[in-house]
Order: structure tokens, then C-alpha cells, then sequence
């Protein structure tokens, strides 16, 4: 495609980081350079030629630097046709820009008043930007730094952009003038959300991390954005050894990290398609992954395991014993590392920190639904025991280290923990006796004095009738069922203590 070549550029930026070799290389090469404020104070520091914007203009900057570039002679030099325009441009002595380089105002730095804080909209930059971008068919445009070095590379070759290389500025453009408006809407969202419980519009800006090794299946290529400016979260995780990574191990290490940062006691968590298949908690790690793993070792297989405390040789030890997809830990001994690289295809991860926003998003068809995290804590002080027979404090506890987990298992949900470990889940069912069923036949004879969580009401008696055929020693759940008076009797009747929580669970 066509070649523009590079004879008069505009430079104008906040960020100065490299500017100056730049116009060196610009000044090199023959191309006439117009500069504003406080980058043509740096020019000039530098020894570097230029012409002022006000003696292109014929006016000085005005009203404390709010108008400098916003003139037809530096918007017409950069909208302007050459094939069209040339007879109107001559006209009006409009001499055309055929490079912009320009970023903007700092506004995600800005503090203070909205007085102070609206300064910082930059008003020109992004102006120059957009009406270069839109004309890239004559003009290239540059609002980052980091592509300064190419831009002199192909300078340097052929004293011209290409077309290629025009466009795919003027993208990048468009997206950052995108966000950076973004940026200033959420601003003024923000303020209005002192007011209103959410803002009526909301912008998502994200950008392309990296392409996953394929979908929730392999004929599905996916790939993961990361939310700009994100520090936190599980893309934010550094990726030590291992394949790369795929859709859904992604998801098992959200679902397994979210779930083991709920403890603050030594903590192993693993997950398989999204649901805790084995948790518990010790006083040592090797000893909390060997009760998780024992807990059903037969999904655990392939499973993602993730750990809250340093993971060291003995417990790296341990889960090399087992098939593992990947394992998740805060940090790893040298020995462990060692251990570790003999199995080269697995993935292993450092734990990022964690995303401590309030709010999840899920996409559905023409939109996305936005909720309040479920961040509800249950603890042995607020649970209400509703049955005749009464709970120990000991029993309470077990039911709070057993919601905990159960917050994080998809709905319906039975749950049977046992001594700080789970010994049945029921995920997953259409069914609230299904689910039980489930639990109870994982857990198998160590149903007996277990105690049994579910993440909604029972809405009848016929769960508490088969679970009691099992021996289960206390159910906690939310209550709130019409029928909880009828459940309570069947508690009773077969001797069963049960609290209530009041807050269900659900996840879906």
C-alpha cells in the first residue's frame, strides 16, 4: 500500500519519556518539527529546531494553556485530503502534518477537587489524536512511547510510514483515546454514585493478555483480556513452569484460589471443573494437601491444587505422587522448585493478590449481569441452633469452616465436612435430595457424625429423613423454607441438632 512520506510533524506530550532522541532522529531526517509548551521548552534545552504552535497559529496560548492546538491551521494540516483539499489548504495557507505525536494528560493520577481534578482533562491532545487517526490515510499518528523505536527504524528505511503501519497506529489510537474518556466517565460516575446505588452506564476496558491454549474445548480458541491498570487478580499470576495455559485452567484457579484465601490456617484446595472436590485445613500444609487429596482421590485426579501458605519439599513431594494439573501457592522452597521441574508439563503458579473488588460480572446474551460479591461471613456466634437438641461450641465452628467452602460449590449444594476436612460434596444439582444423595454416597461411611451444610432451605422433610438413615451428627442451613417448621420436627425426631444461618449461597 501507499507510502506517506514524513516531512512535517507536531509534537506535543505530557509523558516525555523519549521525546527528545526522537526529535533528534525527526530533526536527522529533515522533517520540520511544530512543538507546544513544555515540550518545546525540552526541545529547546536540547538544541533541537522547531517552530512554536503560535507562530503556525498567529496566536499564543490562552485562557492558562486550555487552548493552544485548536486552530484551523494544526486541525486542517492533520484532516485534510491531499487528493481534495489541496486548493482550500493553499487557500487558507494550511501547510499539512503528516505526523502527530501526542499522549495525554495524566487524568488516572488526578486528585483532589473536581475543580483540580477536571484540569486534568486533556482537551487538545486527544482532539489531535482523533482527527489524525481518522485521516490515517495521510497521516500518522503516535501516542505511545514504546512504539517511538519502530517508528525510527521505518523512518530511518524510507523517510515514510507505510499504510500498514498508519492503520495500526490509528487503532491503537482509538482504543486509548476509548479509554481514556472511559476514565473520565467513571470519574464522574463516581460522583454520582453518592447518590445512586450504581451509574447508568458502565465501561469495561480491557486488554489482550495472552492467547490460551484453547477454549473449554480444544476445537474453541479462546483468550484472556485483562482490565486496565489491573495489579490483582488471577491474570496477574506469574506462571513459574508448565504448558500454557487453557480456558478452563484459568477457571479452576480462580474458583481453587478464591476458596484456600478463605482460611487463615494451612489450607489445600482442590478443584475440578469449577467445584472443591477436597478441602482442608491443618496444621501443616503436606498434612492439610493429604487430607484434601484422601477426600475423594478419585476426582482430585487432574485436579488444580492450590495452596495458602509456601509450598515446601515434603508437600511437593506428596502432590507429585498424584496426577496434578497445575498447582497454585504463594511461594515455593528451592527444593520444591527442584522437585517440581521433573515434571516439566506442569503448570505451576505463584498465587497473585488478590482482587479485592465488590463486584462480579458475568456475560449473557446482549449484556452483562453485575452483582455484589458474596462476601457474607458466618461464624459460630450468628448461627442460630433451631432443634431441642443444642450444639456444642466446637460443633458451631465446624459449621463456619464448613460454610466457608460451601459459598464457593455450585448450586444445589450439600456439603459434609469432618475435623477441618470435606468428606462428601453433592455439586451441582437440579435437585436439593439429589444433592444429598451425592454428598452422602461420597462420603460413605464417614457420613456418620459429620456435619452436613446446604446452600439453601430445605423444602421439605424427605433430605432429613435420608440423611438421618446415614448418622450425620448437625446440619447447618439457611432456613427461611415455609416448611421449616415441618423440617425442624423431622430434626427432631430423629435427634438431629441443626443451626440456621439465615443468608443463603447460592452460586451458579
Amino acid at each position: 500500500m501507499r507510502l506517506i512520506p514524513i516531512k512535517r510533524a507536531l509534537l506535543s506530550v505530557s509523558d516525555k519519556t523519549g521525546i527528545v532522541p526522537f526529535a533528534q532522529k525527526l530533526n536527522d531526517l529533515k522533517v520540520e518539527i511544530i512543538s507546544t509548551g513544555g515540550t518545546s521548552r525540552l526541545l529547546s534545552e536540547a538544541g533541537i529546531p522547531h517552530q512554536k504552535v503560535e507562530e503556525v497559529t498567529g496566536l499564543p496560548e490562552m485562557l492558562e494553556g486550555r487552548v493552544k492546538t485548536l486552530h484551523p491551521k494544526i486541525h486542517g494540516g492533520i484532516l485534510g485530503r491531499r487528493d481534495k483539499h489541496a486548493a482550500q489548504a493553499v487557500l487558507h495557507e494550511i501547510d499539512w502534518i503528516d505526523l502527530v505525536v501526542v499522549n495525554f494528560y495524566p487524568f488516572q493520577d488526578a486528585e483532589g477537587t473536581w475543580d483540580e481534578v477536571i484540569e486534568y482533562i486533556d482537551i487538545g491532545g486527544p482532539a489531535m489524536a482523533r482527527a489524525a487517526a481518522k485521516n490515517f490515510a495521510w497521516v500518522g499518528v503516535v501516542v505511545d512511547p514504546h512504539d517511538y523505536l519502530s517508528i525510527m527504524t521505518e523512518l530511518e528505511s524510507s523517510k515514510s510510514l507505510s499504510f500498514e503501519t498508519r492503520e495500526n497506529l490509528a487503532a491503537k489510537t482509538f482504543a486509548i483515546t476509548s479509554t481514556y474518556d472511559a476514565m473520565v466517565a467513571d470519574y464522574f460516575n463516581s460522583i454520582r454514585e453518592e447518590k445512586h446505588a450504581h451509574p447508568s452506564d458502565l465501561n469495561l476496558k480491557l486488554t489482550k493478555q495472552m492467547d490460551l491454549r484453547y477454549g473449554e474445548n480444544p476445537h474453541q480458541r479462546a483468550y484472556a483480556y485483562q482490565f486496565k491498570d489491573a495489579t490483582t487478580g488471577m491474570l496477574t499470576a506469574r506462571k513459574l513452569q508448565g504448558k500454557p495455559l487453557s480456558y478452563n485452567n484459568l477457571l479452576d484457579a480462580e474458583a481453587a484460589v478464591n476458596l484456600s484465601t478463605e482460611f487463615t490456617a494451612p489450607t489445600c484446595v482442590i478443584v475440578k471443573h469449577g467445584n472443591p472436590c477436597g478441602v482442608a485445613s491443618a496444621l501443616t500444609l503436606v498434612d492439610a494437601y493429604v487430607k484434601a487429596f484422601t477426600a475423594d482421590s478419585v476426582a482430585a485426579f487432574g485436579g488444580i491444587v492450590a495452596l495458602n501458605y509456601p509450598c515446601d519439599d515434603d508437600c511437593a513431594g506428596k502432590i507429585l505422587a498424584n496426577f496434578t494439573e497445575m498447582v497454585i501457592a504463594p511461594a515455593y522452597s528451592e527444593a520444591a522448585l527442584a522437585r517440581f521441574a521433573e515434571k516439566p508439563n506442569l503448570r505451576l503458579l505463584l498465587m497473585p493478590e488478590k482482587d479485592e473488588h465488590d463486584h462480579e460480572i458475568r456475560f449473557i446474551s446482549g449484556g452483562i449481569l453485575l452483582q455484589e460479591k458474596d462476601k457474607h461471613l458466618v461464624s459460630a456466634n450468628n448461627l442460630k441452633v433451631v432443634t431441642q437438641t443444642q450444639l456444642s461450641q466446637g460443633d458451631l465452628e465446624a459449621m463456619a469452616f464448613a460454610w466457608k467452602i460451601l459459598k464457593h460449590i455450585k448450586s444445589n449444594a450439600i456439603l459434609l465436612t469432618k475435623g477441618n476436612k470435606t468428606v462428601g460434596i453433592g455439586a451441582g444439582q437440579v435437585s436439593r435430595i439429589d444433592a444429598v444423595e451425592m454428598a452422602l454416597k461420597k462420603a460413605g461411611p464417614n457420613a456418620k457424625g459429620a456435619i452436613l451444610a446446604s446452600d439453601a432451605f430445605f423444602p421439605f422433610r424427605d433430605s432429613i429423613d435420608t440423611i438421618a438413615q446415614s448418622g450425620i451428627g448437625a446440619i447447618v442451613q439457611p432456613g427461611g423454607s415455609i416448611r421449616d417448621e415441618e423440617v425442624i420436627a423431622a430434626c427432631n425426631e430423629h435427634g438431629i441438632p441443626m443451626a440456621f444461618t439465615g443468608v443463603r449461597c447460592f452460586k451458579h
